[in-house]
């Protein structure tokens, strides 16, 4: 396990990732992929990326939930690859490790402050759980400077639950996603049909450690969780049952962001479903379902379904200091 307490014990930034980062990489097994390649010396495994951190962008973003974003936008930060890797993806650029510049755990906690200093409502951690010890050393550092901010860690939800108790004390929202309770779909989609039971223990891990949704006097939120579900076209009858088993199992504990946003991309071209967007009626049907089943803490997304601009430009904007 990560040895968290060491971490705190010093100020010497190699240290904290001789103590945190090399034991856990040295046979990876951060993620449910369980790779076992050696990241510290250049392996990379299914996230594509070794141990070196890569940032694609950290810059105010202004498209996430209203609680969230706010008016002054929230701290984005986008790290380069991604552990499951979906053939739908929309963030395809970063995911695939095509793009982001390689910075220090030192660098990634000023980015966070940097971030504070430009006001933003929050940190977020977007697809950061394949740096998780990098990026747990990085949070200490920059609380120890002065992050007072909260910290959101933006998911795929396809989280071990063990890793993400070690986030806690760290982290103050969580956002993760929450895309099949059916293993078929998820082995279809995502090559991982164990996809929703890794996504129900990460989940109530996060609900155990947020079980209060709270916020301040602007309505950003403080603490609690967030449970997106994108809908996929031709798939309502799944995004029903995501619906049904998140107001089933935790009620108001959570909020459901139900989002329309799936954009088709190159690899789903041929695919008779996704090659094309939500319909409007898909998500009528949707939001119709979550309201005579009782959902009253939720979001939906208002105006025509998914466009280009909800996908940031990954041109490393913030990464390197000026």
């Amino acid at each position: 396990m990560i040895k968290i307490e060491n971490a705190k014990e010093t100020e010497n930034v190699q240290e904290i990732k001789k103590t945190i980062e090399y034991p856990e990489m040295e046979r990876c097994c951060l993620c449910p992929r369980e790779c076992k390649v050696d990241r510290n010396k250049g392996q990379k495994g299914r996230c594509h990326e070794d141990s070196r951190i890569r940032v694609a962008r950290a810059a105010l973003h202004m498209w996430e939930e209203p609680c969230i974003s706010g008016k002054e936008g929230s701290g984005a930060v986008f790290f380069a690859g991604c552990s499951l890797g979906c053939v739908y993806c929309q963030n395809r650029e970063i995911s695939g490790g095509k793009s982001g510049l390689e910075i220090s755990v030192s660098r990634l906690a000023d980015i966070f402050l940097e971030l504070q200093d430009q006001n933003a409502n929050n940190i977020n951690l977007v697809t950061a759980g394949h740096y998780l010890p990098q990026v747990i050393a990085a949070l200490q550092e920059a609380k120890k400077k002065g992050l007072q901010i909260p910290v959101v860690y933006n998911s795929s939800g396809y989280e071990k639950a063990e890793m993400i108790k070690l986030l806690e004390g760290l982290v103050d929202v969580y956002l993760p996603d929450f895309k099949y309770l059916d293993p078929a779909l998820a082995k279809q989609y995502s090559s991982a049909e164990d996809y929703p039971e890794r996504a129900k223990a990460a989940l109530a891990e996060m609900v155990r450690q947020k079980p209060v949704p709270q916020f301040d006097h602007r309505g950003i939120m403080t603490e609690g969780v967030i449970v997106r579900h994108l809908l996929l076209p031709g798939h309502v009858k799944e995004a029903k049952h995501v619906i049904s088993y998140l107001h089933e199992n935790y009620g108001n504990k959570i909020y459901i962001s139900m989002m329309n946003q799936y954009t088709p991309v190159e690899a789903v071209a041929e695919d008779k479903l996704l090659c094309r967007r939500v319909t409007k009626r898909e998500y009528g049907r949707l939001l119709d379902y979550a309201s005579e089943i009782g959902v009253t803490q939720g979001f939906y997304q208002e105006g025509e379904t998914a466009k280009e601009s909800f996908i940031p430009a990954f041109d490393c904007e913030g990464v390197l200091p000026k």
